[in-house]
């Protein structure tokens, strides 16, 4: 593990909020140079502290649809390598968005992004039930995003234009 120097927090809440920040802003922001800058973040990368860039889609306000979907699994650990090695089988299928390991009533939350709910239910009932270690599954679809990754979606407008009356 590797102890964040004063300037590295600092980037890394900057480009967390927005990853897409020109390098001569965040040098400005930082009180650095560009050059400084893209060294610290290269050491980042290669360090796998940052870990990959993410566009935040609201597919709602596209003609796309998906289904996003979130499914509780509880298994039975392996002796020796605990939850690791189910863990790896699970996020090695190509539908896994994201897998947690969880504290409470049940071991995984894994995320899935599909185009319908069949394909999710099919995932569901074909790879991730059929695991030897899987004991159960329940599975919850998001019928609206409200926040994403800190980002407010569908956010309403508001007319805050006076009321002119004859």
């Amino acid at each position: 593990m590797v102890e964040l120097s004063e300037i590295r927090k600092q980037i890394l809440g900057l480009i967390e909020k927005n990853s897409r920040i020109d390098l001569k802003e965040l040098a400005v922001l930082l009180g650095t140079t560009e050059a400084e800058a893209a060294n610290e973040i290269a050491g980042m990368e290669k360090e796998n502290i940052i870990s990959g860039y993410h566009t935040l889609i609201n597919w709602e306000n596209t003609s796309e649809e998906k289904v996003t979907a979130m499914i509780e699994v509880m298994v039975t650990p392996q002796r020796g390598v605990g939850f690791d090695r189910i863990a790896e089988r699970i996020y090695n299928f190509s539908e896994v968005k994201a897998i947690y390991l969880m504290s409470g009533g049940y071991d995984f939350l894994i995320m899935l992004e599909e185009k319908t709910m069949r394909a999710v239910s099919q995932f569901v009932s074909e790879k991730l039930s059929v695991l030897e270690e899987v004991r159960g599954t329940a599975t919850h679809f998001v019928l609206k995003k409200y926040k994403d990754h800190g980002a407010v979606l569908n956010e309403e407008k508001h007319d805050e234009r006076m009321l002119v009356t004859p």
